[in-house]
């Protein structure tokens, strides 16, 4: 009798490659990317698509316009006074800007020098403030504002923002982060405080100067609640509280020119983000906060 032949034993899967499964992880990694890029910037690119079509194309129809025209811009620029509200906006980012970048770096560079008493006690005070929305203390804050006469006014609205917590303690970082042996040579040449400070420490820390400027500067053109609750004359409507009325500006209601009014307001926040990412990039590394 012949012997059954043994059946030949089936053969180990050969193990992936290293390199394909690198190659596998930065693909999932890519992916995931693009989702979280599909996920935050589809709502804008849906609303600038909405701006561009035509009176009496369907908004819901399809996603690309058929019709694409700039007409929607104009007619936001004919329904509310479009450039009063921007010039006001300006007007209380720029102070907003200044104030912060000013009083920011003096606080910052305050609590990143050691030897005076209460240092740790403030800086605990500062971070523990950051626990309290905004929404805890924004009824008190408009009892000051009142208090000081400052309701329906464009300083009014700017007061309070004029200097972030937040701010000095990127800047407070960005000073610990420059080596000691730069000041003790400073101050062997001679130097002051005051010199040591313009001299020495706001030159090194210029990329996280960059980011609190542009962080008060943004939040400074986004901010709605804080105006809606200050002002009552529509001459000083910032640009934001100023949209709210867009929707009531036509009798129709067009979902279209509302879509052009919030792009028409999110424009000068995209050049200015792109003219800048150099800087805002270098600072959050340069000033990341440190406890």
């Amino acid at each position: 009798m012949t012997r059954p032949r043994p059946r030949p034993r089936p053969r180990p899967r050969p193990r992936p490659r290293p390199a394909a499964r690198r190659a596998a992880a930065l693909a999932a990694r890519y992916a995931l990317l693009l989702a979280v890029l599909v996920l935050m910037t589809g709502p804008l690119a849906w609303q600038f698509l909405t701006s561009l079509r035509g009176r009496t194309e369907n908004v819901y129809a399809g996603v690309l316009p058929a019709q694409p025209t700039l007409d929607n811009y104009v007619r936001v620029a004919e329904s509310f006074p479009l450039l009063q509200y921007t010039a006001n906006t300006l007007v209380v980012a720029a102070l907003a800007v200044a104030s912060n970048a000013v009083f920011a770096a003096m606080g910052g560079y305050a609590l990143s020098r050691a030897g005076w008493p209460g240092r740790r006690t403030v800086f605990t005070v500062l971070v523990a403030t950051l626990m309290f929305p905004f929404e805890s203390v924004m009824v008190s804050m408009f009892l000051t504002i009142r208090g000081m006469g400052l309701v329906d006014s464009l300083v009014g609205v700017w007061l309070p923002g004029a200097v972030s917590v937040l701010n000095i303690l990127i800047m407070r970082s960005a000073f610990l982060a420059v080596p000691q042996e730069i000041e003790e040579a400073a101050v062997l040449d001679g130097a002051g405080e005051w010199t040591r400070f313009t001299r020495v420490f706001l030159p090194a820390a210029r990329g996280s100067l960059a980011v609190v400027c542009l962080t008060s500067f943004m939040g400074a053109w986004d901010d709605f609640l804080w105006p809606l609750l200050v002002l009552t004359d529509s001459e000083h409507y910032t640009l934001q509280l100023g949209l709210k009325t867009l929707a009531g500006a036509t009798t129709t209601n067009d979902q279209r020119i509302i879509a052009a009014g919030a792009m028409a307001a999110l424009l000068p926040m995209v050049l200015l983000f792109f003219a800048l990412q150099r800087f805002f990039f270098k600072g959050v590394g340069e000033g990341a906060v440190k406890l």
